[in-house]
């Protein structure tokens, strides 16, 4: 036999109170007159045995009142057959998993209310103790401090799904923190009751379990379980087009272990369906869908996918935003002189998507450059110290420069202010030789002559363009099949700049010379072509190449923003022209439908603003503050009354991902630590009772308890109806 409280057996010297009462309380005599001395030896005899018999037994009864009265506070019990005593001491850490993965079913029952049974049962196990504690995702602040059972209970009831995950590393490191502050003798006792799926609790050879408190991992599982969810979303072009047919493509997967066939999704945009599709889906596998629309106006428009799967069904929605025909801005900056063929103006005026404004690179506002998607720089000799410090802001703030150089390029300046841009080795392969010509302009659009006594430029002679990649991401929307072999026309140029190659090589001469490259300078582009767009220098301008090349430059500069965020992204980044340092930016819930005067659901993120960028980092543990909990569906970004941007976020795929750690999986992971106890699933069966068998024993002390009340009542009723 074991005793929970050793220490309250010294109270087994309250015996000698009784037995001290018994030696000088009873033994002092009474005398007794009778009138009729010959029947006094009798009655004496009779009457000195029968109370020295009540006395001992009253003795008896007091000793043996006091004796388990002590063994109650003792709290003696039988050790359980694995010698692992869980007792009254120490902290018992539950953690409850209730990750949006705990909607599965066992039977009828989602894992969350089963966890939230079996947590209740072992309240109602373990022995008494003030040091309790309840963990959830949330991480909410009263988990931090150890409270009674009963407080313990009363938050079970409160429990509600959360859209936050954590890692079972995570989780250790929690409790632990907990453990270093309250925690007081050496043994405390962590629960895991969870679902242990395998995309979220991380990789079990990374947690490190300390060999001094005890674990026990209560897994809550079925053995057939089900699940589609959409994994990626995206459109067939960079930009949706009003009027026009848009094609929106969905990958959608099952993660269960049952077959899914004829699986209907449906598409809506502002709550009018759009379209629709169907999936077969086999049990862990995936399929592409097809969506195919056409929206009839601009701006940004809500989009929602939407299926019937069962019974996890927080994933059968997944929202997301489109910016129907957006507007890119282009600024063409030009030295060119008056009456040269604008190519330029001739390829984005015919698209309604691009605004082009052209002013001449001595007048142009700055702050209109900063405003801008897409600059081009063409035939400029030379640039001021402030709009050359302007455009190497422009470019490593994230904008997209094109520069066309001019006939007679100075490989100096290029080289100097290239240079800083990442471009290296800038040279001319021109000839050159002095004239005293007079200036004069060309009528068929060939550059200028040089003015009297500069150097004239002799152009090296024209060279073809060799066949691009078409394995480049860059062609992926230019040609229709972008690895097929046919033989293209290729235009020819004369190259009046060269340099080494930095970044991609989008078009190259015949000598593997670039004459069309990108460069990526911070979160912005660099577009250089070695040519003028003059007639005098190849027909690049003309060839069927130009327009859609140009088109993919612009439409590449335009930044383009995720259809959807997820809760769990660490920081979100938001290009805001006009973001202000220190204003203060909220996310409010757009929530169609709720009643008139319901509060709308408002989140103050942490926030900076670096440049033109607004960076986002939304609040961890699934809670906006007010206890008020994070929810898939549109968001809008609002500084004051104005609304800036709307945003669409859904919840991390990873929680619709269907594997878990069984049972024996874990129990080969921890089978070298004694201090660890994992358990078949929880689903079924008394999780209570055996966990009692196997780790507490029998306890005792109700029936020491019950002994003490017996011997008191003894003594009451010797004392009472025992007469003599």
């Amino acid at each position: 036999m074991n005793f929970l409280y050793p220490s309250f057996l010294f109270g087994f010297f309250a015996i000698a109170v009784p037995v001290a009462i018994h030696l000088f309380n009873f033994r002092r005599t009474k005398k007794v007159y009778f009138t009729n001395v010959e029947f006094l030896r009798a009655v004496k005899t009779t009457t000195n045995s029968f109370r020295k018999l009540k006395q001992w037994l009253i003795l008896a009864a007091r000793v043996l009142f006091v004796l388990f009265l002590v063994l109650t506070f003792a709290q003696p019990f039988v050790a359980s057959s694995n010698q692992a005593v869980v007792d009254g001491r120490g902290i018992k850490s539950i953690y409850l998993d209730n990750s949006l993965s705990m909607e599965n079913q066992s039977g009828n029952e989602r894992y969350l209310d089963l966890a939230t049974d079996k947590a209740s049962d072992l309240l109602n196990t373990l022995p008494n103790s003030p040091s309790f504690q309840l963990i959830t995702n949330d991480f909410d602040s009263q988990e931090q401090y150890a409270v009674g059972a009963d407080k313990v209970r009363d938050r079970l009831t409160q429990i509600r799904f959360s859209p936050t995950y954590r890692s079972l590393a995570t989780l250790y490191q929690r409790q632990r923190s907990l453990l270093e502050r309250h925690s007081t003798v050496p043994q405390n006792q962590l629960f895991w009751i969870s679902d242990f799926q395998k995309s979220t609790v991380g990789e079990l050879d990374q947690i490190r379990l300390d060999s001094v408190n005890r674990f026990y991992l209560v897994p809550v599982q079925a053995k057939e379980y089900r699940n589609v969810y959409i994994d990626s979303v995206w459109l067939a072009t960079p930009f949706v087009r009003e009027t026009q047919n848009n094609e929106l493509s969905i990958r959608l997967v099952n993660s269960g272990n049952e077959d899914v066939a004829g699986l209907s999704a449906k598409l809506f945009v502002d709550d009018a369906q759009v379209s629709t599709t169907s999936a077969n889906l086999r049990a862990n596998g995936s399929a592409v869908a097809t969506f195919n629309f056409t929206l009839r106006s601009t701006g940004f428009r809500r989009g929602r996918i939407s299926f019937e799967d069962n019974p996890v069904t927080f994933d059968n929605e997944y929202f997301f935003v489109l910016n129907a025909s957006p507007s890119i801005q282009i600024t063409h900056l030009t030295e060119t002189p008056a009456g040269t063929v604008n190519y330029l103006s001739d390829v984005f005026s015919n698209e309604s998507a691009f605004r082009l404004q052209s002013f001449n690179a001595r007048n142009v506002d700055n702050e209109r450059l900063v405003r801008s998607d897409l600059v081009i720089l063409e035939g400029i000799t030379r640039l001021d110290a402030t709009l050359r410090a302007t455009l190497d802001r422009f470019v490593r703030n994230g904008g997209s420069l094109f520069i066309l150089p001019p006939a007679r390029p100075d490989p100096g300046f290029y080289g100097s202010w290239l240079g800083g841009l990442g471009v290296r080795g800038v040279s001319s392969p021109v000839s050159t030789n002095v004239s005293n010509a007079s200036p004069n302009v060309s009528t068929s659009g060939s550059p200028a002559g040089p003015p009297a006594g500069s150097v004239a430029a002799t152009p090296a002679p024209p060279q073809m363009l060799a066949p691009p990649d078409r394995r480049q991401p860059f062609f992926n929307d230019i040609f229709e099949n972008t690895t097929q072999a046919v033989t293209l026309a290729m235009p020819v140029a004369t190259p009046v700049l060269n340099w080494q190659l930095t970044g991609s090589r989008l078009l190259a001469f015949k000598d593997n010379q670039p004459f069309l490259s990108q460069a990526r300078v911070q979160r912005g582009k660099v577009y250089l072509c070695a040519s003028p767009l003059a007639a005098a220098y190849g027909n690049f301008a003309t060839h069927a190449l130009f327009v859609p090349v140009l088109y993919k430059i612009a439409t590449l500069s335009k930044i383009q923003e995720p259809l959807a965020y997820s809760f769990q992204e660490q920081a979100i980044a938001l290009e805001i022209p006009t973001a202000q340092a220190n204003a203060i930016y909220k996310l409010r819930k757009d929530k169609p439908g709720v009643p008139q005067g319901t509060a709308p659901l408002e989140i103050i993120p942490d926030q900076r603003v670096n440049d033109n960028q607004l960076i986002l980092e939304l609040p961890k543990g699934g809670q906006a503050g007010d206890r008020q909990v994070l929810e898939s569906g549109y968001y809008e970004l609002r500084l004051g009354e104005k609304t800036e941007r709307l945003m669409a976020f859904n919840y991390d795929k990873k929680e619709s991902q269907m594997a878990f750690y069984t049972p024996a999986e874990l129990k080969r992971r921890f089978a070298n630590q004694k201090n660890v106890q994992v358990f078949d699933t929880a689903a079924n069966g008394d999780f209570a009772q055996e966990f009692r068998e196997q780790n507490i024993g029998t306890n005792l002390w109700k029936y020491c308890l019950l002994a003490a009340l017996f011997f008191l009542l003894v003594e009451i009723a010797l004392i009472r109806l025992v007469k003599g």
